[in-house]
């Protein structure tokens, strides 16, 4: 089809326009009504965006990345965003789904084994998504699970069975995670490291009195337990169309709220973030809340904000290699 459009959203409108505007009831032989079936067998079922989902990770068209590895489909590896423009636009001729929304989408299925988390990287599609907020870290379908979408009528209830039980998933899952741990050994881990110098050393030294409520520092699920129960205590209560900060932080004593984003490739504090967490933090009755960008190196806040110029007035920022001060940006 050509070079793709530079934005998703013109891409999918492209491939829908290619279509005519109707979009095939199969993909790989592999019906809507089958997925539902299947998804129905494991309380899946009534779960339309899940079960558009699957379908658009069955679609062998060309891939959407940019520069993908040579051959690559869109079943090969798309992003959340990919996928929310693909069930959205090409799909349903709406607009994109909203990507918070994936825990209810990606994660049911994911939860089972039956989506595998892969990271475009260095030219290849490698297990895990292991390089935080990567734009590359995308899913695919567990080859079994399409093998099931794919099998006869006759054949797929005792597969899908055999798939699901408990120690067959306890085993798919080990799998995953051993090759993902793998990968991880592969991927640069700059931005998790930014993430915990700023947590080990300008939290202490910058806003004592502040206790970490969570860090996002990996895809999957984002907030585990203990970080819900911190947040409840604090009387923080995330939604879907609330921001998800690097860093969360909250002092007991003056109910303060402080957001920490640590930016190796982007993602500052800008003004879009700032009025997201006001939000939240007027939501919950808070007393107010700060914001802090970290950087490894001034070299790499250059580069940045050479670029890009969107530090948030009234909002810090930490250089690590500089860490002894903190900059505040004023209007």
């Amino acid at each position: 089809m050509g070079n793709l459009p530079r934005k998703l959203e013109d891409r999918a409108v492209l491939w829908r326009e290619e279509l005519g505007g109707e979009f095939p009831t199969e993909m790989q032989g592999v019906t809507k009504a089958r997925i539902a079936s299947v998804l129905g067998q494991l309380a899946l079922g009534a779960n339309a965006d899940l079960i558009d989902c699957v379908f658009a990770m069955l679609d062998t068209r060309p891939s959407w990345f940019s520069k993908p590895p040579e051959g690559a489909t869109f079943a090969d590896g798309a992003t959340t965003a990919h996928l929310a423009c693909h069930i959205g636009i090409l799909q349903r001729g709406k607009t994109k789904l909203d990507r918070e929304g994936r825990d209810y989408w990606i994660k049911p299925l994911r939860d089972l084994g039956g989506f595998e988390a892969v990271t475009l990287y260095k030219g290849e599609y490698i297990p895990g998504h292991n390089v935080a907020k990567s734009p590359n870290s995308s899913y695919r379908l567990d080859q079994a699970f399409i093998d099931i979408l794919k099998a006869p009528e006759a054949d797929w209830p005792a597969m899908l069975e055999e798939w699901a039980n408990a120690d067959a998933a306890r085993e798919r899952m080990a799998f995953q995670a051993t090759m993902e741990k793998e990968s991880l050994k592969r991927t640069d881990s700059g931005h998790k490291d930014l993430i915990k110098a700023s947590v080990d050393h300008y939290v202490p030294r910058f806003l004592p009195g502040f206790h970490v409520l969570y860090i996002d520092d990996a895809d999957g699920d984002r907030i585990s337990d203990e970080e819900k129960a911190k947040m409840a205590e604090a009387g923080v209560q995330l939604t879907l169309e609330d921001a998800m900060p690097d860093v969360f932080l909250w002092n007991p004593d003056t109910d303060m709220l402080w957001v920490i984003e640590a930016v190796t490739s982007d993602g500052e504090v800008d003004m879009h973030k700032v009025n997201q967490m006001k939000k939240l933090s007027d939501r919950c009755g808070k007393a107010g809340v700060g914001f802090t960008t970290t950087y490894q190196t001034w070299k790499a806040a250059a580069v940045r904000q050479g670029r890009n110029k969107n530090l948030a007035v009234d909002s810090y920022v930490w250089i690590q290699e500089d860490g002894s001060k903190q900059l505040y940006v004023a209007g």
